[in-house]
């Protein structure tokens, strides 16, 4: 049975449909790439995930439970973490107050965190506005680690980042694989880095899965006609 399984998932934005039939299956502890050009629905799908948008058709369940009626804060306790576009810090806390302000039991704590992101520890009582755009990134990563997730989706986690700074989380990412048994569904645009850590991959094209399977089948005609500009 698959851990994360959506079936013909319809969403819409007041009278606008942005979801028209969306279907994932990932399995426990795999890593599934969300992938699609532009304004194709990959965060609407991540969106309905978490409940932070509704879906009027399909069924959405995790681990055999139906997140159909559960509120955000209700699907996060189911086991969902969620590394949001935009980063989205709490800007006037400091690093550490960020990363408790969820905090839920389990392995990942403060000390575990740091030792992914060694940054966060050397800037724990700096207020994150003062942090950079790829610090914000790890502590916003770090503290969906926090909520101790058996779930993490991470939507554009490395968009608008220096070079070096997107070779950071993509290590983080690897790591985060192959030291732990957490599902990953992941958006991004980079098929070689992306090629590096998923074993599924999605593609949605204007609302809709349009390919779906393993990682290695996703080949340059495939890339071509539904990635491609």
């Amino acid at each position: 049975m698959s851990f994360l399984k959506l079936e013909g998932i319809e969403a819409y934005y007041g009278p606008s449909q942005a979801l028209f039939g969306v279907d994932l299956a990932l399995g426990e502890g795999e890593v599934c790439a969300l992938m699609g050009r532009n304004g194709m629905g990959k965060s609407s799908t991540i969106k309905v995930i978490c409940r932070l948008l509704d879906h009027t058709r399909g069924s959405l369940r995790l681990d055999g439970q139906d997140l159909a009626h559960l509120p955000p804060h209700k699907a996060a306790r189911a086991g969902l973490g969620l590394v949001p576009e935009g980063r989205r810090c709490f800007p006037n806390l400091s690093v550490y107050e960020n990363l408790i302000a969820a905090a839920r039991p389990g392995p990942w704590d403060f000390a575990r965190v740091s030792d992914l992101f060694p940054r966060l520890a050397e800037r724990r009582d700096q207020s994150a506005a003062s942090l950079s755009g790829g610090e914000q990134q790890m502590l916003s990563l770090g503290r969906a680690l926090m909520t101790n997730p058996r779930l993490l989706l991470l939507d554009e986690a490395t968009e608008g980042l220096a070079p070096v700074v997107r070779q950071e989380i993509w290590a983080a990412v690897r790591r985060l694989k192959s030291e732990t048994g957490m599902a990953l569904l992941v958006v991004d645009k980079s098929l070689a880095e992306l090629r590096q850590v998923a074993d599924q991959c999605v593609i949605l094209e204007r609302g809709t899965t349009v390919w779906s399977g393993p990682m290695a089948e996703v080949t340059s005609t495939v890339a071509d006609q539904y990635l491609g500009v």
